[in-house]
Parts: C-alpha cells; structure tokens; sequence
C-alpha cells in the first residue's frame, strides 16, 4: 500500500477564504498590495513604488520589487500550503507584511482568473503565470523589460463594482495610504506619511493637525490627543481621548496598522478595559495578526502592549493634575468610570481620586480630600437607598457621611490606607446614629414610660424596640435604625422561610452565630406630632399611632416590607381612620 498525496479542491478553498476567513471580499486588494511591498521590500533597495490601474473591468497592480523566475513561480503560487522553499527565497523574514500563497488566492474572491507577469531582479526571463479558480493553472513565457511584478485582475459575474475605479480608490487609501513606498492608483498618489510622524511648524499646528485627523476618522473633535509608543513592539501612534461620557461597557474599537499596512479599522483589546475612553491609532512592527489578518493575535506581547499603552494613559492623567488642573475636573466630569476603575489598582490614579473627584455627601459634593478635611471621623455607605435615608439625620448630628453606592467607590474608600494609613473611613452601622442622638432628662424620661410601654406593645410582633430621643431634623416624626447584624438576621429569616426544609435548617444554624440586637424604631421628641402621639392618653389610639409612626419610618428609609409590616400598615391606616370618624352613640 502507497501513501497518497490529499488533493487540493480550489473552488472549496476560496469559498473557506471568503465564509470564515475573511470579513469581506473587499480584503484582496489589501493582499495584493501587501504582497507587493513585501517584494519591494525583499528587493532591498530602498523606496520602491506600487501602480494600481483600473478600466475595462480589469484591474492591475505594478511593483518594481524582486520579482520571481520560473522555479519559484511553481513554488510560490501553485503549492498552497508548503513553506520552506519560501522560507528559503526570504520570504519568511519578520519584515514582511505577509506571504504568498494563501495572500495571493484571495484575489479568487473577485475574480475567476489571475494573471501574474514577473521578471526576477537575480536574473532570467519573464515569466507568465495565469491561475483559474477551477484548480488549474499555466506557466509561459512573459514580457516584462524590467525586474517587477504585475498582476492582473478580470472581475467575475457580480464582482464588478469591487474593480470599480472609486471603489479600488477607496480601498487602496484606507489600506495602504501610510506604506513606506509611493502608492499611486490610476496616476493619483495615495501614499503619505503617518499623521504622527508628520512635520508641523510648531506643537500647536501639530495638535490642530491631529485633532482634524481624528475628526476625518471617528466624527468628532478629541478631548485631548496622547502620543503613545511602545518600543518592545515597534509600535507608535496616538490615542484621541474621547470627548463626551461613554459607558464602560461599550465597544472600544481601534485603528491598527502592521507594518503601515491597515490590519483593520475596529480592532479590539488594545488597551486595558478601563481605558474606554480613548480610541487609538497605531502601527506595529512587532505585534502578530491572526490568520485572517483583521485582528490581534493574543500573546504576551500583545499583553505587554496593552498594559504599557495603559500607562501612557495613565502618566497622561498624572501630568493634567500637575499642570492644568481646570481641564483635569472636566475630564473627570466626563470619564470619572474608567478613572475609578484605575484607581482600584493603581495607586497614583488613587491620590487623583481622592484630591480631584467629588463624591456625594451628606454636605453635598465635594471630593473625599475635603471631606476627610472637614469630617476627619466620618462614615461611607455602601447602599444607595441608606445614604438617602440617613444623610439629612446623620449630616444634623454632624456625622459625616458619603455615599460610596455606585461603581467602584465602596472599594475605593477602603484602598484609601494603601496610600496613607491615616485616611481610613469606616462604614457607617445605622444604629450607631442612635448614640449622637440628644437623650431626654430624667423627669421626662420617667413620665414617658406608660406611653413606652404601649409603644412598645404595639410593635412587640414586629421584633421591635421603641425608644424616644431627641434630635435633628425637627420635621422627622420617626426614624427606623437598624444594625448590619440585624439586616444579616432579617434576611436570614426571609430566606428560611422562602427555601426548602434542607436549606432552611443549613440557614438556621448559620444565624444561631449572629447576635441578638434588634432594630429600633426611634422617635423624635422635638417633633410636634410625635409630640402630640405621646399625649394622646389611655382614651387615644396610642397602639395604631405607633404602628402609623412605625410604617412611615420603614417607607420613608426605603427598607423591604414584610408580609407583617404590610398588615400593620393596614391595619394602623383603618384605625386611624375609624378614629377619625368616629362619632359618640346617638350623635350626629
């Protein structure tokens, strides 16, 4: 039995190239020009020039590269797949864009011939190689006066309008308009110098420059622009810090070209997730493509790259708060997400946080430097809903608070000790608002225990103690404390009651180990209507009024009703109401 060698279905190939390999068609033209520079570029004489013509349906690319004899036509582009003749002839040398091959078979996708005319700069003749999508091809003699390449394209059935002068025009600038060789299409040059590395008169004129380039690309007029350069990569550009809020969450897509050649115009994962709020233009002589050259092959180079272009952004950051502090906050105001989500790990980015961005508080906005300035022993919340329950109260006892409810800031006030020890904040208990409140004097104290008594007979099914304090804001009949233990033990509880018998005794021995200290439901005494409740006598409805006092608080603070609280509710509002329209019998 005789090995076999596999046979090569053409038509099967490029229909892979152009389903799962390649976005879009549109990507020959860039393989056309690629493989021209790389033979420009194995020519070794410097410069170089690709012609792109158009008309007749037909298009043609001219390079005076190093062309190709007859031996290595067979080699190069009748054998898909071999590499070490190629490998042999230089093509294989890190400063080439791409390879024969598989490059060339992309022109199948618009055309159903290829003709290829080539004269090597080592000597022979001009050869002619003509490949049909068929699986057929044939090799002959050429005319050709001088070393280069021509390569010859007839659009096929449908494929018109990618031959199309405007539409070869338009691919061959956003291709291939930074190659390091001149690019002319139908007499006009295309070529140019990255916008980066372009000459201006002064700094300015170079900002306005770039700032038209960015508006040419993405739409819009940068924020700031950012030089960045990674030289492990060979890569050099600049970042355009986007001008307006944009989620975290959104699509951060950059312009990357390999070797001056455009990989593609939305590659992803350039930078660090934080960094949303740039968009990057690049080249890179070092990164790797993938397959389908349309995106960045994931390695360590690329991660390396990556976290030294999140630096760059980063030493950006740092030099605007030493330097121009105004355009700092409006940055901040913009961007403050992707600054808080540095700021987790990055200790720098930190003391920005801490000195420029202003977090809610119960004294308004202000940054957390002149919060720690005014309350040096103040408390943070982790919820939303608590903050706006206790701010007003703890801001009138003149307990200092900040809201840390959104993204990132809980974690940030705790990393606050990493950059000085003595900027701990501690997280706010709600019962501890208890202690700042004013305690009543003895002969009040003592002449409120038989309305304690019933205040607390009213709430005794709710696991709820009453106490009566005195304190800010007057207007506040009732306040509803409750610590993190009893918060823990509440849910718990919920959670039992709501899961299987299993479950419930796992839970039940979990909250054997927390403490016994109940919520408190606090009523203010320098309220007028507390006031006049407490007043009320053995003949009012002190139970019911209670019960009022106790459902506004759990309302008012945003905190979850049980089904008992929703009966209390209901059950105070009727008998408040019976109360109030109640009339002695026989009256009218």
């Amino acid at each position: 039995m005789t090995d076999q060698a596999f046979q090569v279905d053409l038509r099967g190939v490029v229909d892979l190239l152009s389903r799962h390999l390649y976005a879009s068609p549109r990507v020959y033209l860039r393989e056309l020009l690629q493989n021209a520079v790389d033979a420009i570029t194995a020519r070794g004489e410097g410069g170089g020039r690709v012609r792109v013509e158009t008309g007749g349906g037909a298009l043609r690319v001219h390079d005076d590269g190093v062309g190709l004899t007859a031996d290595e036509v067979h080699t190069l582009l009748a054998t898909i797949g071999r590499s070490s003749k190629r490998d042999e002839l230089g093509f294989s040398r890190h400063d080439f864009l791409g390879q024969f091959g598989i490059g060339l078979l992309s022109a199948f996708l618009v055309a159903d011939e290829i003709e290829v005319v080539t004269r090597s700069a080592r000597g022979g003749e001009a050869v002619r190689w003509t490949g049909r999508s068929e699986g057929s091809y044939r090799v002959e003699p050429g005319e050709r006066a001088e070393p280069g390449t021509t390569v010859t394209l007839r659009a096929r059935p449908g494929a018109g309008e990618l031959l199309s002068p405007p539409v070869v025009a338009e691919l061959a600038r956003t291709y291939g308009s930074l190659l390091p060789v001149e690019l002319t299409v139908d007499g006009v040059r295309i070529s140019e110098e990255p916008p980066w590395r372009a000459s201006h008169p002064d700094p300015q004129a170079r900002r306005w420059a770039l700032e038209a380039y960015c508006e040419s690309l993405y739409g819009f007029t940068p924020f700031d622009v950012v030089d960045v350069h990674v030289a492990e990569a060979g890569l050099a550009g600049v970042a355009f810090v986007l001008p307006q809020p944009v989620a975290p969450t959104a699509r951060a897509a950059h312009r990357v070209y390999l070797k001056r050649m455009l990989l593609a115009e939305g590659v992803e994962g350039l930078l660090p997730e934080w960094a949303f709020f740039a968009r990057c233009v690049v080249d890179a002589g070092e990164l790797r493509p993938t397959a389908s050259r349309e995106a960045l092959y994931e390695d360590e180079l690329l991660d390396a790259t990556r976290q030294a272009l999140g630096e760059s952004l980063r030493q950006w950051l740092v030099t605007l708060a030493e330097t121009d502090q105004r355009r700092l906050q409006d940055f901040l105001e913009l961007h403050h997400h992707g600054v808080r989500a540095m700021a987790l790990h990055d200790d720098d980015m930190l003391r920005l946080v801490y000195r420029w961005l202003d977090f809610e508080t119960s004294a308004g906005r202000m940054t957390l430097a002149e919060f720690r300035r005014r309350h040096p022993d103040g408390r943070f919340t982790v919820e939303v809903d608590e903050f706006r329950r206790l701010s007003a109260v703890a801001g009138a006892q003149g307990v200092g608070l900040v809201n840390a409810g959104y993204t990132y800031e809980a974690q940030i006030i705790e990393r606050l000790p990493a950059i000085d020890p003595d900027l701990r904040l501690a997280r706010l208990d709600a019962a501890e608002l208890a202690t700042a409140f004013g305690v009543l004097d003895p002969a009040t104290e003592l002449a409120l225990r038989p309305f304690l008594a019933a205040a607390r007979r009213a709430v005794e099914r709710l696991d709820c103690e009453v106490v009566v304090r005195d304190f800010d804001p007057p207007s506040l009949p009732a306040l509803f404390l409750t610590s993190r233990d009893a918060q823990f033990r509440d849910e718990l509880t919920r959670a039992k009651e709501e899961s299987g018998e299993l479950w419930a005794d796992v839970l039940g021995a979990l909250g054997g180990t927390v403490g016994v200290e109940r919520p408190q439901l606090v009523l203010n005494h320098r309220n007028p209507l507390t006031r006049r409740i407490i007043a009320l006598g053995d003949g009012g409805p002190v139970e019911v009024a209670v019960q009022a006092l106790y459902g506004q608080a759990l309302l008012l603070g945003h905190h979850p009703l049980r089904p008992a609280d929703t009966a209390v509710l209901n059950r105070s509002f009727l008998g408040l109401l019976e109360w109030a329209v109640h009339t002695p019998e026989g009256g009218r």
